[in-house]
């Protein structure tokens, strides 16, 4: 018991350390990487608004779209590594924020039902919970060959519940698991259980994905 209780703590340690990171990444491309381009943006705007050649003009203009173009795709990969609104206003706007960003990526439809009233969740299981979401909506995004994704929120009185359902082609899990060890079933299964909570993964070939998570509250 010592020895897997000593695992957890090392394994929590290890991607707490990870998370942190991935904040620090997000918050230098934004307020970094993000700000330096804006500046370079501006820069070549105020060029391309002078009395300048045409041919010069138009490549200046191109230059400040791609530019343009570029910051977007930054801002977007900040909100995808760490979403603001979820230190902010908590996970279920952090939710709702990534699923709008997610269907403009891949064309896939979500609907989100959510039911009972929101409790407060620590960041910590906050961040553990929007992480496995987000892993498993990559992976069907990926894998699923869907559409149409149903998510639901179920808050009960002393545990979140989460199911997520692709309708895709499915899988079979512990074949799937043993020749794609990275596919992330795993990782999202040993999280859930660092929360006391579970990451259960059922599904069909022909008949879809279905996920359901647990979290103690």
């Amino acid at each position: 018991m010592d020895g897997l209780n000593s695992k957890q703590q090392i394994s929590s340690y290890i991607i707490h350390s990870q998370e942190e990171e991935i904040k620090r990444i997000a918050l230098e491309l934004h307020e970094g990487v993000g700000q330096n381009l804006y500046s370079i943006l501006t820069g070549l705007q105020f060029i391309e608004s002078g009395s300048i050649e045409p041919d010069t003009k138009k490549f200046v203009r191109d230059m400040a779209q791609l530019i343009e173009k570029t910051i977007q795709e930054i801002r977007l990969l900040s909100v995808e590594l760490h979403p603001p609104t979820l230190t902010t206003l908590g996970l279920l706007p952090a939710m709702k924020s990534y699923i709008k960003l997610y269907t403009s990526t891949f064309g896939i439809l979500i609907d989100l039902e959510v039911t009972g009233e929101e409790k407060w969740i620590s960041e910590k299981n906050s961040i553990t919970v929007f992480r496995v979401c987000q892993e498993a909506l990559t992976n069907i995004a990926k894998y699923a060959d869907t559409s149409n994704v149903k998510i639901r929120f179920f808050w009960l009185e002393k545990e979140l519940k989460i199911t997520i359902e692709d309708f895709g082609k499915g899988f079979q899990p512990d074949a799937y698991e043993h020749l794609n060890p990275s596919s992330g079933l795993a990782a999202m299964q040993e999280r859930m259980l660092l929360t006391g909570g579970q990451c259960v993964i059922s599904s069909k070939i022909g008949e879809g994905t279905s996920i359901e998570i647990s979290l103690p509250l």
